[in-house]
């Protein structure tokens, strides 16, 4: 797909860019090669291909869940500005 001047201009005013007028033909060249790049890879057929969740068809290595603390909670309570029922009491935020 081959842009134009007046196709790189009117982008680049919805995207809220401002582009020098020397700026515009390197603009319309990129662009166009993006757009092709895009053409090409839509022509490719992909009905037998499934997707990947990872491109490395990589899987996580996961550590094993084990408490690495204990509960300290009545000693943080303690010197909490205000707790009731195990919770800590903070201001009100929203009116």
């Amino acid at each position: 797909m081959s842009l134009d001047r007046s196709d790189v201009e009117s982008i680049a005013q919805l995207a809220r860019l401002k582009i020098d007028d020397a700026e515009v033909p390197a603009y319309t060249q990129t662009l166009s090669n993006i757009l092709d790049l895009v053409d090409k890879m839509q022509a490719v057929d992909t009905t037998d291909v499934e997707p990947l969740a990872n491109p490395l068809d990589a899987t996580q290595r996961l550590r094993a869940d084990v408490v690495s603390e204990e509960n300290q909670r009545e000693q943080l309570q303690k010197v909490a500005p205000k707790a009731e029922q195990g919770l800590f009491l903070v201001p009100k935020v929203i009116e």
